[in-house]
């Protein structure tokens, strides 16, 4: 008979900081509240409709695909909500209801819940599904259709779409600083720049994202945005004018932070963020689109499992047993 042992295994002990899931995403959505709040009061109504949508069909797609994927309802985390807050800050005001619904699907059962839910998607789930939409109906969040019959007492004209067919000539008809207090047409959550660099302030400071990959994706974005206003001033325009306009701000706090799509080591996340922040100058200056934002981080997102492999050398030195 075989001599058969009974092996226990068990895990190391762990220290509950008591900080949850939902605390996190509550803490997000708080440190959104600013560049919302600024998007309600300049859009009104329409911009209040697409982000209460937003949010409630974000969670309802969840709470259905848990439904039938027989899962424990998992709304209460606050995930959904988050996502579809994040999604909705990334759409003009008043675009088309069912373009909101079917973008909230997209993000959150194809961008989250068919990869196994909070922690298992590869891809940032609101960007997946903005995606989506600027392929399939560009025309329909398109900022200067979408904004046509507002009036703001400023330059409504989109400002990326100025300097990229307009070249860099555009930007002196713009005031850069009062993009800061959302003299900027765009997405409702994404044109109030002070808002969104208090809310990443917040975040950073309370742990909720990490410092490395914001500061170096708007580091990337500065220093590539110089050289190409260092090679042509009239073609392109300066760092300053790249760094807050677009979803420069939102992606470098909010998009690109994001904990299951961005990487754990300080060198990754160095280089990721840096790369994110080329990558958007590049396609802004000499891709097909407007804002490279989007696309840039979603790159990044499927690079970084690969990111993540770079690791410090362990210390010391092998010893050779006799």
């Amino acid at each position: 008979m075989l001599n058969q042992k009974l092996l226990v295994g068990s895990h190391a002990p762990f220290w509950h900081n008591g900080s949850s899931l939902s605390t996190k995403n509550g803490h997000i959505m708080l440190a959104a509240l600013p560049a919302v709040a600024m998007g309600i009061y300049q859009y009104g109504v329409p911009a209040l409709a697409v982000l209460a949508l937003s949010v409630a069909s974000a969670m309802i797609w969840e709470w259905l695909f848990n439904l039938a994927a027989r899962r424990p309802v998992s709304i209460g985390d606050l995930d959904a909500a988050a996502i579809g807050l994040v999604f909705g800050m990334l759409l003009p005001a008043g675009v088309t209801w069912w373009v909101v619904i079917i973008g909230s699907f997209v993000a959150v059962v194809i961008g989250k819940m068919i990869f196994g839910g909070v922690g298992c998607n590869p891809l940032n789930p609101p960007l997946v599904g903005l995606a989506i939409l600027t392929l399939s109906w560009k025309s329909l969040i398109e900022f200067n259709a979408a904004l046509v019959n507002y009036d703001l007492g400023f330059n409504m004209i989109y400002p990326l779409s100025a300097i990229k067919f307009l070249g860099a000539g555009a930007a002196a008809d713009y005031d850069v600083a009062g993009f800061l207090m959302a003299g900027q047409s765009g997405a409702i959550g994404a044109t109030f720049g002070l808002g969104l660099i208090i809310g990443g302030i917040y975040l950073i400071l309370r742990g909720f994202i990490r410092w490395e990959i914001s500061l170096s994706f708007l580091a990337g974005v500065f220093l590539t945005a110089l050289l190409f206003n260092l090679s042509d001033p009239d073609q392109f325009a300066p760092p300053l004018f790249h760094l807050l306009t677009g979803y420069t701000l939102i992606g470098a706090f909010f998009l690109a932070t994001e904990d299951s799509s961005s990487p754990i080591n300080l060198v990754p996340m160095l280089i990721y963020g840096l790369a994110g922040g080329v990558m958007t100058v590049l396609i802004r200056n000499i891709g097909a689109f407007v804002d490279g934002v989007v696309f840039a981080v979603l790159l990044l997102n499927a690079v970084n499992p690969l990111l993540d492999k770079i690791r410090p050398k362990a210390m010391g030195r092998d010893i050779q047993n006799a």
